[in-house]
């Protein structure tokens, strides 16, 4: 890896822990550090990027607040691999942060393709924690699909056939089961402000709603009739 690369994460992501350890206790600025350690590794390894890993130690910030004991980059399985794991006491916690970026292979579904990835995390990542939550910065709008603001009790065979339908698409490396989507759970959304370091609690229903009058979007995956 060139040094000067290197050395330019690691500035980065000194300067994010500084910031947001600066008026914390002594706990919670040392088990920052020690998250931006592991960063570290995982950046010399190319297993991590910059702006996805200073939202992680932000968001990391808010869950420590909250009691938790956090870990970044938590194998879940032989494929799975969390952004962020917390654990207070019997409860648990997945976080997958969510930039908004859009691959140029679907340069011309953007919607769609985000869509189905925001379903695919949560039918995949949510059977592994009690709670399972979405983090994203406050310049990008999550395209959740309205079938997951749902109890699992009230989803219709039909529309999680149209999920599985959309996910096959997309995802069939494994492919994601009916079971899956019938059962995934999205109990919040993060917004993860790194310029000021604070990350805000959003309900997923709201967050929609917000989505919904902000967006040109017609009926589809995201609000079927």
């Amino acid at each position: 890896m060139d040094s000067e690369v290197l050395e330019k994460f690691v500035q980065d992501i000194a300067t994010i822990t500084d910031a947001i350890t600066r008026e914390e206790g002594p706990w919670v600025a040392s088990e920052l550090r020690r998250l931006r350690k592991k960063l570290v590794i995982l950046y010399r390894k190319g297993a991590v990027k910059i702006n996805h890993s200073v939202m992680e130690m932000v968001c990391a910030k808010h869950l420590l607040k909250k009691g938790y004991n956090v870990d970044l980059e938590k194998q879940l399985s032989d494929i799975l691999v969390c952004d962020l794991f917390g654990r207070k006491g019997e409860s648990t916690e997945i976080v997958e942060i969510e930039t908004g970026f859009v691959p140029p292979d679907h340069a011309l579904d953007p919607v769609e393709s985000n869509a189905a990835r925001i379903a695919s995390k949560i039918a995949r990542y949510s059977p592994f924690a009690e709670k399972f939550a979405l983090g994203t910065p406050p310049h990008n709008l999550l395209s959740i699909p309205e079938l997951f603001l749902q109890p699992p009790r009230f989803r219709s065979n039909e529309d999680i056939a149209k999920m599985k339908q959309i996910l096959d698409k997309y995802y069939n490396t494994p492919a994601i089961s009916k079971e899956q989507i019938a059962n995934a759970r999205l109990q919040m959304i993060y917004v993860v402000n790194v310029d000021n370091g604070e990350t805000r609690e959003v309900d997923p229903a709201e967050y929609y709603r917000i989505w919904k009058q902000a967006s040109f979007v017609g009926k589809g995956i995201l609000n079927p009739p």
